[in-house]
């Protein structure tokens, strides 16, 4: 045998310094972070917005966040578990939940600060950027943090970016990741039709429609909650329609009687409890004499006669 040399020696692992804690549980990309969020210093403290898309298993995140020296601070925030109060209640970590769920973000940000930009009203698959106008507030700008996620064509974190700047919000981007786009040598081709087709949900009633024809017993299984819900391949397209009407008519829509906290439902309403109010706090302050009046009356209803008053050591 050779001659092998050891690489991680003693003298390797007694410097060996380990990663950040958020970076070894793939939270947070501290080299995109901070490039993300430093800012001139001659712009005095004015904060440099984030539009962060997060996605897990079973929700889809969406919130604008501003950096402080100490911590994040977020401005707004909406989540795909707030979908089926528009109309949305399956499907909630598909493309379209996440288009539909920077859709509602951008809403409530721009009610938020009374903007008035309106955004791509005609969903056409199109590439989008709102344009400021000539009087009055520019369009709130945020750029995309997407974390760690692999940005390839047709990630839903693009679907998000795509429901919020159609929604009014100003992120800077290009149209290369959308679905459809390919690259052919050194440009770039989009095709605004496929990528429609997945903001509206048709590629799932495509698929939908292609598993009744084929297998009825795997399409039964696979789209049991569709099925119960009486959802169909040629009802999905009309149902994004009405959530995003919906979201643009009231992107603040309160949380329902029986919904409870992210997934939870309850069987009744949530009854408010009468018996225990609550409580008027008296702000208004008072005198020593009226304390000590208040304290009097108290002990004369317990049947106290007289208090000895404490000896004063001399």
């Amino acid at each position: 045998m050779g001659f092998v040399k050891v690489v991680k020696n003693r003298s390797y692992f007694r410097r060996f310094q380990v990663k950040y804690r958020r970076r070894r549980e793939a939270k947070t990309d501290y080299y995109a972070r901070k490039r993300l969020i430093i800012q001139d210093k001659n712009k005095y403290k004015t904060p440099k917005y984030r539009l962060v898309v997060r996605v897990t298993n079973r929700d889809i995140i969406t919130q604008i966040i501003s950096a402080d020296l100490t911590h994040d601070v977020v401005l707004a925030a909406a989540y795909s578990h707030e979908l089926p109060r528009y109309g949305i209640k399956l499907g909630l970590t598909n493309y379209a939940a996440a288009y539909a769920t920077g859709l509602l973000l951008a809403r409530r940000v721009n009610k938020k600060f009374n903007l008035k930009y309106e955004g791509q009203t005609k969903v056409d698959g199109e590439d989008y950027n709102v344009e400021a106008e000539e009087e009055g507030a520019k369009p709130f700008k945020a750029l995309l943090d997407v974390g760690l996620a692999r940005t390839t064509s047709g990630a839903r974190v693009f679907g998000a970016l795509k429901g919020a700047t159609d929604g009014g919000l100003d992120v800077p981007h290009n149209d290369h990741r959308f679905p459809g786009s390919k690259r052919e040598g050194k440009e770039w081709t989009t095709d605004p039709a496929t990528h429609r087709k997945y903001i509206f949900g048709e590629h799932v009633a495509e698929y939908m429609k292609q598993l009744s024809e084929e297998d009825e017993e795997s399409y039964g299984r696979q789209f049991k909650r569709y099925v119960d819900a009486g959802i169909t391949h040629d009802k999905v397209v009309a149902l994004y329609t009405a959530a995003h009407k919906a979201i643009r008519a009231d992107p603040t829509k309160a949380r329902g009687d029986k919904e409870k906290g992210s997934f939870g439902t309850r069987t009744a309403p949530k009854k408010k409890d009468e018996k225990f109010p609550k409580k008027q706090h008296n702000k208004t302050k008072i005198s020593l004499a009226q304390r000590k009046a208040r304290i009097t009356q108290k002990l004369t209803a317990r049947g106290v006669k007289s208090i000895a008053e404490p000896k004063v050591k001399a």
